[in-house]
């Protein structure tokens, strides 16, 4: 049900319906489209700063500009909320029945006036630029705008600055607006954004001026939140015939209070309380994050020459403890991943021991990086991995390719921990060792408890929880409790007395136990929280294939989820514990007859 019947946005269909409203209407639907991002987010999650910091931008775009024909393309997307609301999606924000019907990106399967699925930084410029080269190439009499939005704290992505640089070779239409917010994720960092700073010190006037100095046109906006402004802006630069940079200063999270006095914490929020700000969720009495945080602390206290690196994602990790207790040691390379991993390479190799925090999804940046920098020279740096889960969110975000692209790499051990304690085992080991580069995937999975059955990782040993006959369960990390589930439905449906074994490694196996297997299990079974294709159940595969054993792969498809609900996810994948039995059944049934 339309919550909302009065609002003016009701009659907007498509941009055209905002081209006869005047000043004070605009203004209005600005209004009305923040308390709908706000009433959107607070009940679902979602980006809610950016997104309240663009409107005005965003409809002066729709205004004077001519969409689809002239083309916006949003870095990250993760601002796009307004864009939405004006492209006919509008029902997604006003009917909370329909909240789900909108990703939280861009996505052209949505709507002809978005071009790209987007949901990671950087991409926006060199997007724009190639669509305007293929406009010169096919249809250079078509007259379209074309237009890249980089948030500020995008602009230290490798890829941005590749795209300005070339951007600056076009002899046509392109129009980069930067909306400086001051704020990434977390903090900017590094030199560049002292250098917007002065530019902004200087109403656009200081001759430290990276756009100018790479051959681009420029201008400064000192109030991007003003909406008259904006649409006279992009009234003087539609149709220009040369590339531009707009320089666009605007204010993060505006018109609500909570959002502009913490503005990391509502970069993106999960479901809140719109009164008082407060999160829906209870946050749990312990995690994983703190546990390692707390590990670090106590390696420094020993003298362990610590350091720990993130590249924009502190709340991850929980480092913001970590960065009080040891500002000197603590390193935000900002939204730059393959900076972050390079930099950790080049630590160890000058006696520090670097510990690298990396998100599933984001660290796909630094693929390069993995193979040239940290598998081929073989420094034993440290990173922890998180977000590696089949998870219900954005295709943009999935953490389910982690496994696959790491462990196909030499000279990376890759663990993987079913429990804290075993977390933290590893962690020391990984620390001890100066031997090789080691990756720990922290669990995604209610938080466990556990005894380690080793010290040391050099040569993985498989913990044997339970040994019984005729089946044999590996479980994977964070799938463990899963394993437990499908052992106590064997016994009970089938009376299968299965083995139970945590693996530990998705890099390295235990030949010894894999091999005394096959002396009373007809069946392996693997289930991970990831991608199949490339992932521990093919390792597991491959050992088995010149024998007689018959060998079950769990997990997720090559495919990109988007959007579906976990339980969804789980059935479709074979991923509950009656289905993995019955798939276990019918391979016992075949045998036997």
């Amino acid at each position: 049900m339309n919550q909302h019947p009065d609002f003016l946005l009701n009659e907007v269909n498509e941009p055209q319906d905002i081209k006869s409203m005047n000043l004070d209407q605009l203004k209005e639907l600005a209004q009305e489209m923040r308390q709908l991002v706000l009433e959107r987010d607070s009940a679902v999650g979602g980006h809610v700063g950016s997104n309240l910091g663009v409107m005005e931008l965003t409809i002066a775009f729709h205004y004077v500009f001519d969409s689809p024909h002239d083309k916006v393309i949003w870095d990250v997307s993760h601002q796009c909320y307004a864009h939405k609301m004006l492209t006919g999606r509008k029902l997604g924000f006003l009917d909370s029945d329909h909240y789900e019907d909108v990703s939280g990106f861009t996505d052209p399967s949505e709507s002809p006036h978005d071009f790209f699925k987007v949901g990671h930084t950087s991409t926006s410029i060199a997007l724009a630029v190639g669509m305007a080269q293929a406009r010169d190439l096919v249809s250079p009499a078509s007259h379209e705008n074309v237009m890249a939005v980089i948030g500020d704290g995008s602009l230290s992505g490798g890829l941005a600055f590749e795209g300005l640089n070339n951007a600056a070779k076009l002899k046509s239409n392109l129009i980069i607006l930067v909306n400086d917010n001051q704020m990434s994720i977390d903090e900017d960092q590094g030199g560049l954004y002292r250098g917007l700073k002065e530019l902004r010190d200087t109403q656009g006037q200081s001759a430290n001026n990276i756009f100018k100095f790479m051959g681009l046109d420029y201008r400064y906006v000192a109030d991007g939140n003003d909406l008259k402004t904006m649409i006279d802006v992009f009234k003087e630069v539609k149709n220009i015939d040369h590339p531009i940079v707009l320089h666009v200063n605007t204010q993060k999270g505006k018109g609500y209070q909570p959002a502009i006095d913490d503005q990391k914490k509502y970069h993106w929020r999960a479901p809140f309380d719109l009164q008082t700000g407060e999160s829906k969720q209870s946050a749990p009495k312990e995690s994983y994050s703190a546990a390692v945080i707390d590990e670090l602390n106590v390696q420094i206290e020993a003298g362990k020459p610590v350091v720990a690196i993130n590249a924009a994602i502190p709340g991850m990790f929980d480092l913001e403890r970590f960065k009080a207790a040891h500002a000197e040691r603590y390193f935000d390379v900002g939204i730059a991943e393959q900076d972050s991993v390079t930099t950790a390479v080049a630590m160890a190799a000058g006696g520090a021991r670097p510990v690298l925090f990396e998100s599933s999804t984001f660290l796909q940046r630094a693929y390069d990086q993995l193979v040239h920098d940290v598998a081929l020279n073989e420094y034993p740096i440290v990173m922890i991995v998180r977000g590696g889960t089949i998870s219900s969110g954005s295709a943009t975000h999935q953490g389910t390719f982690d496994i696959s692209y790491i462990s196909s790499l030499p000279n990376i051990e890759y663990l993987a921990p079913t429990n804290v304690e075993e977390m933290i085992s590893m962690l020391r080991w990984a620390l001890k060792q100066n031997d090789t580069p080691v990756v720990i995937r922290q669990p995604e999975h209610e938080l466990l408890h556990g005894t380690p059955s080793q010290d040391s990782y050099a040569t993985i040993d498989y913990d044997i929880a339970h040994h019984g006959s005729e089946v044999a369960i590996m479980a994977v990390g964070g799938f463990w409790q899963l394993g437990e589930e499908v052992c106590r439905q064997l016994k009970e449906k089938l009376n299968i007395d299965a083995t139970l074994i945590n693996p530990k490694s998705v890099t390295n196996i235990d030949q010894r136990d894999l091999h005394y297997l096959q002396e009373d299990h007809d069946i392996v079974v693997t289930i991970e929280d990831g991608n199949l294709s490339g992932g521990f159940g093919e390792t597991i595969d491959r050992y088995y294939g010149p024998t007689n054993m018959k060998v079950l792969n769990f997990g997720a498809p090559r495919e990109f989820a988007d959007n579906v609900p976990l339980e969804v996810l789980y059935e479709w994948y074979h991923l509950t514990p009656e289905q993995i039995v019955d798939d276990i059944e019918r391979v016992v049934h075949s045998a036997i007859y």
